[in-house]
């Protein structure tokens, strides 16, 4: 308890309950589209600009692997996954998320910034104007293609996530839709899936180093756990017609995000 005590007179009642509703609401976000670390690493680089950034990254994993679990626990009860296609996904992210992350010293990831821009401006448009889009399951794909494809998928938003990261869930959901064929709840479905997993192998590493701050990171986890599990309900109740809209909602916000930092050189 006295950690938490400790948490509170270092940092404000106000700031610990401004980053913990800000973690309920990325959460809720993040279980329907993916984007939650839009809204809760800003929140936590805002919130405590002292703080080493590998500290506030690793806090957030321990948050972000909490809810997208229960997200992925709450899915699993209603869409039937395909165990081998999964597999295939989730080893080729994790493969090509670890490269993405080892390249990032090397280069210089804001140079990416205005084709990812380019990028989610495009998906827009073309979310906005293919108004069935993730409806219903528009391709019948053999199990071998799925393999195929959703490894593509999965090298090359796994690679991004490791070397840049912001919005993976929604690339990911964005490729199960228009590649795969999948509705946009069980994309949606899939994309927590494979977000554990690469959670889980950036939390190993941050874990290892001591870089997290327990008492806060259990309160947003608390909070993050809360707002996926509504999220991912509300997801599976109101159906493909939600998903769409809250994930047009996420791309919004992405493209002003990355127009804001391109803009102020930031």
């Amino acid at each position: 308890m006295s950690a938490f005590t400790a948490l509170f007179e270092d940092y404000g009642l106000w700031t610990i309950l401004l980053i913990a509703v800000l973690a309920f609401v990325a959460g809720f976000m993040d279980a329907i589209v993916g984007g939650g670390g839009l809204i809760q690493v800003p929140a936590l680089l805002l919130g405590f600009p002292a703080i080493p950034l590998p500290v506030l990254f690793g806090t957030n994993k321990i948050a972000a692997l909490a809810g997208t679990l229960t997200a992925t626990f709450k899915y699993a009860r209603r869409i039937r996954f395909d165990v081998p296609v999964l597999l295939v996904i989730a080893a080729c992210c994790f493969a090509s998320s670890f490269t993405g992350a080892r390249l990032i010293s090397h280069l210089d990831s804001n140079k990416l910034k205005p084709f990812i821009l380019l990028v989610l401006i495009a998906i827009a448009i073309y979310t906005v104007f293919n108004k069935n889009l993730g409806a219903l399951k528009s391709k019948d794909l053999t199990r071998k293609k799925q393999m195929l494809y959703g490894g593509l998928i999965g090298l090359a938003v796994g690679f991004y996530d490791g070397f840049f990261g912001p919005g993976t869930g929604s690339f990911f959901i964005l490729g199960f839709v228009v590649i795969l064929g999948f509705e946009f709840v069980k994309a949606s479905a899939y994309a927590k899936v494979v977000n554990c997993v690469t959670n889980l192998s950036a939390l190993i590493v941050f874990i290892s180093k001591g870089y997290f701050i327990l008492p806060l990171a259990i309160v947003m986890t608390i909070f993050n756990m809360t707002g996926s599990y509504i999220g991912s309900h509300l997801a599976l109740k109101k159906g493909n017609g939600f998903v769409r809209i809250m994930f047009l909602i996420i791309v919004t916000i992405m493209i002003c995000r990355f127009g804001y930092d391109l803009c102020f050189g930031r």
